[in-house]
């Protein structure tokens, strides 16, 4: 194929039976399951293990499969050495993305990894698989209490994935509504085809990188604004329209201008992102559990949502995942910044999912180019020129 595509845009570049979507309907699935089903009565561990193995566990499985999480949640104290010499005003993500790819140092055996491109090591693969998918829930957590000159939480083992990791960014046992709200997230977030990220995590595994690479490469993808930094932007939007009242001028002030409404759109879906859907729903149930006590920024939200179906829904432009997730985060006392790497900690079973993929049949991706420079030229010394 010679044909130049701008952003690869429907070019397929691998092939997977890890998830898939239908734009035209709004159906995303993980493994041939919907993720409204996964989202209402999985749980973030039954559907890691589902992206991961390729089929739901049984319940000795998820049992084995879970403890091995719980155990495995510890960070060595080397990189909590390295998290403390950081500058607290960094980004949350550049940290993560700064500690995960320092975790093969402490955890070595990549060397499994040949060039004949799969694993002698099948429990390198596992191990390292659950390794790094326990330690980035304590990661992000540990660096939340360190930037503010606090001692982290120690994970604890009595609590599952979502509880736990509220339970390390607060100090706090959390609600056990925040809780299963988290959870869900978890699992929304968990896997999404061949999107960026997933790309970058895919380009990096084919070289046989070790997994924490992997991770890494993906997570300094998922930072950036058109990726998994949107959500955080939904928020700044939403304050600075300030009330249910403005939207519609907001609305027609910001599409006249070609600004951007963020939260709205995806390449891939042409209908409202059945993500959002469920996080809709989560926050209806939030405020019913809070009496109505949440930021009016729902309000403003939903406002914006219900004229984004009158000026951009006839061309295909609904509510996408980040929508409302921040405001859902807000809502349990997460900061802004801290968003981002929540999507990392929950996209990491996808990434994780699709490296195990690409070791069965690897190939090292090389793309070509179209070139359109200057043409061979004899070389000029410099005091002739």
């Amino acid at each position: 194929m010679s044909q130049y595509v701008p952003g690869l845009q429907g070019v397929p570049a691998t092939r997977s039976a890890i998830s898939d979507l239908d734009g035209q309907k709004g159906i995303l699935t993980y493994r041939g399951y919907k993720i409204v089903d996964l989202a209402r009565h999985s749980t973030f561990e039954e559907t890691a293990y589902l992206l991961i193995h390729g089929e739901l566990p049984s319940a000795e499985e998820l049992a084995r499969f879970d403890d091995k999480l719980r155990r495995n949640r510890h960070v060595k104290y080397n990189v909590r050495e390295i998290m403390k010499f950081l500058p607290i005003t960094g980004h949350p993500m550049e940290m993560l993305q700064t500690a995960v790819a320092s975790l093969g140092m402490f955890y070595p055996g990549e060397e499994c990894l040949t060039g004949s491109g799969s694993c002698a090591d099948l429990d390198y693969v596992e191990n390292m698989t659950v390794k790094t998918l326990a330690t980035m829930g304590t990661i992000v957590a540990m660096w939340e209490h360190m930037r503010n000159g606090e001692d982290p939480v120690s994970p604890r083992a009595d609590m599952g994935y979502a509880e736990n990791l509220l339970y390390m960014l607060t100090g706090e046992e959390p609600d056990p509504l925040h809780a299963r709200i988290m959870d869900a997230c978890l699992v929304l977030h968990a896997e999404h085809t061949i999107n960026a990220s997933t790309f970058a995590a895919l380009v990096c595994g084919s070289t046989l990188a070790a997994p924490n690479q992997v991770v890494a490469s993906a997570v300094g993808t998922l930072a950036g604004p058109l990726h998994g930094g949107a959500n955080q932007r939904v928020l700044q939007m939403l304050e600075e329209i300030g009330s249910p009242d403005n939207v519609d001028a907001w609305l027609q002030e910001t599409l006249a201008n070609r600004g951007t409404v963020w939260g709205f759109g995806h390449r891939e879906y042409k209908v409202k992102d059945p993500r959002a859907v469920i996080l809709q729903e989560r926050m209806e149930e939030l405020r019913e559990h809070k009496d109505g006590d949440v930021s009016p920024l729902f309000d403003i939200a939903v406002r914006l949502e219900e004229e984004g179906a009158k000026r951009l829904g006839p061309k295909g432009i609904h509510p996408n995942v980040d929508f409302y997730s921040g405001i859902l985060y807000a809502e349990m006392g997460i900061p802004s910044d801290q968003f981002t790497p929540l999507f990392a900690i929950s996209r990491t079973a996808g990434w994780l999912a699709h490296w195990r993929e690409q070791l069965v049949n690897n190939r090292i991706y090389r793309p070509t180019q179209e070139y359109v420079g200057e043409r061979v030229r004899e070389y000029v010394p410099l005091d002739e020129r």
